[in-house]
């Protein structure tokens, strides 16, 4: 009988490259996360099993450096063609950043190096490069040998060893490493939210002091809670001593410090009207050898790029969570100012030396699956309805009309001719419409798990913030009543910048029974991590993409503790529409009916703008679908639920077309592991759908033949669930037991 992968991998694979000098210190095997399930008994959170393996080869220079991967091996069964899992493999290689990949059945192998571009015809194995051998071509592509003193960050060791870090934390880390020892001054790196970029810029500034290369550098944010956080990791990394890093407030500029971290607004750079005299004063050009710009995206290259010219010999490094891929064709000012950052920073920075993106970080178990549930908003008058794309000021005759701040009376002839719905709570509001949105979402709420969820409601200005928060506390309030539940303190609550919200950040945080849902406008956009965090919604409508993927990462990060695995956006403005393929050439969509949002102006604040409220003018909410965020062709988008499903079950047939090879497949762990990471790796998850469905009752990785023989009758697994063309008795999903038998 044939070896299957692992019994090929460590029966044929692994003897032969140890007798050409592969030795088990050169091989590492780098997993994922495992997967995450509700423990049954306690309904607690908990990873079962493993994670992906990807088997690295590497090479370390000397002992005690850091050894550099060279090259990711992809073992198949012995029964498989050598270049098997080529493909596959060529997909891990830009995960781990490296150079050479290799697929082998333990006979022959093929090699593909990512340098030349060049794939080789099947070889014995005997044949395989030795470690001296990748070391050298590693060193003729990169331009750099590893003994030479530009390399020497790449080996210097992480602080308290590898332990800590993750796959493409390390990837991106050395990217960054790599392209400073080619002689580049200038990356960009980037990572979604919520998988570390600040523990990589950390772990880069202190590999790269360790080595002796760092004189003086500035870790630059624009929000005090980015420096705080930043702060705490580069004093755990360099020590708590102010001579190693401190933070630049007030009038300290941290003389003494190796490492400044400061913000845009402490260095007096935050506007285009401010005169940088904080840093004229106190830091002349070329005084940091280093720079890492958090959030770059967000920096609109204003004022603050005086950082950057005054220190043009330093190497610098931008960090955002914008995909590399976006493009963007919305039509607004906004997109269009987006177009020009991004744009601005490819020109700058270069193309990004590593990416890692959300759909990829959901499949790895590093970051929360996503839901999007689309609300569309409808206007009826006179029993005729229609899609919300503006009112004109025919729409308005006859209503009652008021000033918003002052009710006064509101003459019809003092309303402009027409509203389009980004001008909603901004130049026009719509009480009954507010109000028509809460009903809905707070209906959303418990039918999702109940109203006492940590929820981030994104709203028009500062007004709207008001109305959302009262009009959610109310319904909260009568649920209570109604239900006889204890009613919780703060419910929802406003959170805002001009509100002084950065007060209520930490209940927010860290609150278990008070502090549930947080009515903002931009304050909790960026550097505010809430792990709890369940869901996120739209009711304002948005025109920034670079803005929106910022918001959508706040729901992104895992929380084991509460047993968090997913979150869901409720869009109620479409603005989901932003989203990968969509973004590029987008369907018809609730704003697409009518003209597009009217822009926006910078003098359209709070404290000069007439707004006018409009009373009796009916809004209902209908469903517009269920869509699941994914990775499809390197861009996001959202796909709905019933065609990822049918996907799935598409995908899944054809690697196992009937029962008994499907079964075959499932009770064997590492061949069900690769079964999995091939629908992975083009862009399809059982545990994605297997959340989003709320299927916790099933378990899609349990491994025990007893178990699966037990329940022939369950039904089929996840997948296949949505194909009922296939009926797999005694394959599973299986009930899960609190203990295994």
């Amino acid at each position: 009988m044939p070896l299957n992968e692992a019994d090929t991998r460590a029966k044929l694979i692994d003897p032969a490259i140890k007798a050409v000098g592969w030795t088990e210190d050169h091989i590492r095997r780098e997993t994922t996360q495992p997967r995450i399930d509700l423990d049954p008994t306690t309904g607690r959170a908990r990873r079962r099993g493993s994670g992906r393996s990807d088997y690295l080869l590497r090479f370390r220079v000397n002992p005690g450096t850091q050894p550099v991967p060279l090259a990711l091996i992809e073992a198949k069964a012995e029964d498989k063609p050598p270049g098997h899992g080529l493909e596959q493999a060529k997909g891990y290689r830009e995960r781990h950043n490296v150079p050479f990949v290799f697929s082998s059945n333990g006979h022959l192998f093929v090699e593909y190096d990512h340098l030349t571009g060049l794939t080789t015809a099947p070889r014995p194995l005997t044949n395989f490069p030795t470690p001296d051998t990748l070391k050298a071509r590693y060193e003729v592509g990169m331009g750099f040998r590893l003994e030479a003193e530009a390399a020497r960050p790449l080996l210097t060791p992480y602080k308290g060893g590898e332990g800590q870090r993750r796959y493409y934390q390390d990837a991106a880390i050395r990217a960054v490493l790599e392209s400073v020892a080619q002689g580049r001054n200038r990356a960009l790196l980037t990572l979604a939210t919520g998988t570390g970029k600040t523990f990589i810029a950390t772990n880069l500034l202190y590999r790269i002091a360790e080595a002796g290369g760092l004189k003086r550098a500035l870790f630059l944010c624009d929000r005090d809670e980015l420096r705080m956080q930043g702060l705490a990791a580069l004093k755990a990394a360099f020590g708590a001593d102010a001579a190693e890093a401190y933070r630049v407030e007030g009038r300290n500029n941290a003389a003494n410090a190796r490492v400044h971290v400061a913000t845009y607004q402490t260095l007096g750079i935050d506007r285009d009207d401010a005169d940088a005299s904080f840093l004229s004063q106190f830091y002349p050009p070329d005084y940091f050898s280093h720079i890492v710009i958090d959030e770059c995206h967000r920096s609109a290259w204003g004022k603050w790029f005086e950082v950057l010219r005054r220190n043009s010999n330093a190497v610098q490094i931008g960090l955002t969570a914008t995909p590399r891929t976006l493009e963007i064709t919305e039509d607004s000012e906004e997109a269009r100012e987006d177009e020009r950052i991004r744009a601005n920073n490819i020109d700058y920075f270069g193309q990004p030396v590593y990416a890692y993106d959300i759909a990829q970080g959901i499949e790895d178990g590093y970051l929360a699956a996503c839901e999007i549930v689309r609300r569309d908003v409808v206007l009826e008058e006179k029993g005729s309805a229609e899609v919300v794309t503006g009112l004109d000021a025919e729409d308005l005759e006859g209503k009652t009309l008021t000033d918003a701040r002052t009710g006064a009376p509101v003459g019809f002839e003092e309303t402009q001719a027409h509203y389009d719905a980004g001008q909603f709570e901004a130049k026009i509001t719509l009480p009954e419409r507010t109000a028509s949105l809460c009903d809905d979402l707070f209906s959303q709420l418990i039918a999702t798990g109940g109203p006492e969820q940590k929820t981030i409601v994104f709203c028009a200005r500062d007004s709207h913030a008001d109305a959302v928060a009262r009009e959610l506390n109310n319904r909260y309030a009568r649920w209570c009543a109604e239900t006889g539940q204890e009613r919780a303190a703060d419910y929802a609550f406003k959170c805002t910048a001009e509100s002084g919200g950065q007060t209520l950040l930490a209940d927010f945080k860290g609150a278990e029974r008070s502090h549930f849902i947080a009515c903002t406008v931009d304050l909790l956009t960026t550097g505010v991590d809430v792990p709890p965090l369940r869901n996120v919604v739209f009711f304002r409508y948005m025109r920034s993409p670079i803005t929106f993927y910022q918001m959508i990462g706040r729901g992104t990060r895992i929380h084991e503790p509460s047993g968090k695995l997913m979150f869901r956006v409720f869009d109620y403005t479409d603005a989901t529409r932003l989203l990968g393929e969509e973004f590029r050439s987008r369907a018809a969509t609730v704003t697409d009916a009518g003209k597009p949002p009217a822009l926006e102006s910078p003098k359209d604040r709070e404290d000069d703008v007439r707004v006018i409220a409009v009373e009796s003018l009916t809004a209902k909410i209908v469903d517009g679908g269920r869509f699941v965020l994914m990775n499809q062709d390197g861009r996001d988008l959202r796909m709905p639920i019933e065609e990822y499903r049918a996907k799935l079950a598409t995908e899944l047939k054809a690697e196992a077309p009937d029962p008994a090879t499907f079964r075959g497949i499932w009770i064997e762990p590492p061949r069900r592991r690769t079964l999995i990471d091939r629908l992975v790796a083009r862009g399809l998850s059982a545990r994605v759908l297997q959340e989003v469905e709320g299927m916790r009752d099933y378990d899609p990785s349990m491994s025990s033949p007893r178990q699966l023989m037990e329940r022939r009758r369950a039904r089929a697994t996840i997948a296949l669930r949505a194909s009922p063309a296939i009926t797999l008795p005694g394959s599973g999903p299986c009930r899960r037991t609190a203990a295994p038998p």
